[in-house]
């Protein structure tokens, strides 16, 4: 039994491998500047978890001293913590690299996108769960059918969501790989170098070119646009998509802001109707690579459109939080252009007013792609933004919301306003939701609480 240390223990993807490596018999502790409730629920598990960092952490006084501390392309590499363990032999660990020992020796399956990896990964931990296969998963997101990002499970299927901003995902090598589509994004400007970026696009297209190479078989969607070019790397190729020729199709599609459903042919034999709680195209493509991933697992079809049937989604993905004055509240974790007009498409087919509370995240993003964030929001009635969420990027002078707020109303956008913090905003949903909207928070910040306060305030009002 080993003790590990996770720095960032409140992330997401970290806090799914602290389960994990909790639940095998290991020990663990972490440290985070601001834990977060996955953190807080890993402490009530029995991890001890440190607000702040201090290199005092590795020869904690009452358990034994660290052996491994596990960090992040987010974290520099001299930061005392991690200087401190070099100097004291204590092993450390980038968490892509323990994700890749983790699925050594394993069934794996490695999911890896732009978009729709969280989603996808979710779709195919649910199926082999229901299917009894009692999976190991990673998840970078919640899920109703293993009780939250992660679970440890006694069968040798391991299903991973891989984080492509870890330049060193290009290393890990799933028995299936599941690449969804390969989107500009996580990619440096000209000239800098930035933990969690790559130099170029071609870098970025050139390490998916790597994982597909180390996977024996490669799952990948049709439907993006040049992908097979990139992923035809000598594995075993299993199309998904919509236009003729894939392995697994879908068509006579149906989506509205509640569902979506169509008919799924299988290496050209039709198979039967699928049903989604997930609505939106998107979904439809994330659900057929779910399908042919579950499918090369060793799960019957059958079994696969029953255990999707029953799929309610993954957290922050189109998540139905409750309602304002009859109006929908939903929260999304879209923040690039791609997934936006993907959530916006599907908002508009609910025949609802859309209404958007968009956080621009992260600054680099933010100067990157704020013209094409502005040409995608026109598509909605109504855009209340907020300030750029940093996650702990340092600002750049002239980076601001207030971007897309001008080039919106350049190209002749009549309801769009920026807000000073989300209270604001809710101030100003409270007096304005009506029973035919559809009003979407949007981002990877903290914009979702925007949802929830609104909601919580909405039913004070009511009591009163």
């Amino acid at each position: 039994m080993k003790h590990y240390h996770f720095m960032g223990i409140g992330g997401i993807g970290m806090s799914g491998l602290a389960q994990v490596v909790m639940e095998r018999g290991d020990t663990v502790s972490g440290c985070d500047l601001a834990p977060s409730e996955l953190a807080y629920r890993l402490e009530a598990r029995g991890a001890v978890v440190y607000r702040g960092h201090d290199p005092a952490h590795l020869e904690p006084q009452d358990r034994p001293k660290v052996d491994v501390l596990v960090t992040s392309t987010a974290v520099p590499v001299d930061h005392p913590e991690i200087v401190a363990a070099q100097a004291a032999g204590v092993r450390v660990i980038r968490r892509i690299e323990l994700l890749g020992e983790m699925m050594l020796d394993t069934d794996s399956i490695g999911v890896v996108g732009t978009h729709g990896k969280t989603t996808t990964t979710s779709m195919i931990a649910t199926i082999l769960e229901r299917a009894g296969m009692q999976p190991t998963a990673v998840v970078g997101g919640e899920v109703g059918d293993i009780g939250g990002n992660a679970k440890l499970g006694q069968g040798r299927a391991f299903i991973a969501e891989v984080d492509e901003s870890d330049t060193l995902f290009q290393r890990l090598r799933p028995k299936t790989a599941v690449i969804t589509n390969v989107d500009n994004d996580h990619v440096a400007s000209p000239g800098e170098v930035r933990r969690n970026y790559h130099a170029s696009f071609e870098v970025l297209q050139d390490a998916f070119r790597r994982f597909a190479s180390h996977a024996s078989t490669v799952v990948y969607c049709a439907d993006w646009p040049g992908l097979k070019d990139i992923v035809d790397q000598g594995a075993r190729l299993v199309a998904y998509g919509t236009g003729p020729g894939v392995a697994f199709r879908a068509v006579d599609i149906e989506t509205d802001g509640a569902k979506s459903e169509y008919t799924l042919f299988v290496h050209g034999e039709r198979i039967g109707r699928v049903e989604l709680q997930a609505p939106g195209m998107h979904n439809v493509l994330n659900s057929l690579g779910a399908l042919a991933a579950a499918s090369e697992a060793g799960v019957t079809l059958e079994d696969a459109i029953t255990a999707l049937r029953a799929f309610r989604g993954a957290h922050r993905r189109w998540e139905r939080v409750g309602s304002v004055n009859g109006a929908w509240i939903i929260d999304d974790y879209a923040h690039h252009p791609t997934e936006t007009e993907a959530i916006l498409k599907t908002a508009r087919a609910t025949g609802r007013r859309v209404r958007v509370v968009y956080q621009p995240h992260r600054y680099l993003r933010t100067a990157q792609l704020w013209p094409r964030t502005a040409q995608v929001l026109m598509q909605a009635d109504d855009v209340l933004l907020l300030d750029v969420y940093s996650a702990g990027e340092a600002e750049i002078p002239g980076i601001q919301s207030s971007l897309i707020l001008d080039r919106m109303r350049e190209l002749g956008h009549k309801s769009c306003r920026l807000f000073d913090g989300r209270e604001a905003v809710i101030a100003a949903l409270l007096g304005s939701a009506e029973a035919n909207d559809v009003i979407i928070t949007m981002g990877a910040g903290d914009v979702w609480k925007v949802g929830s306060e609104l909601v919580a305030a909405s039913e004070g009002v009511k009591k009163e």
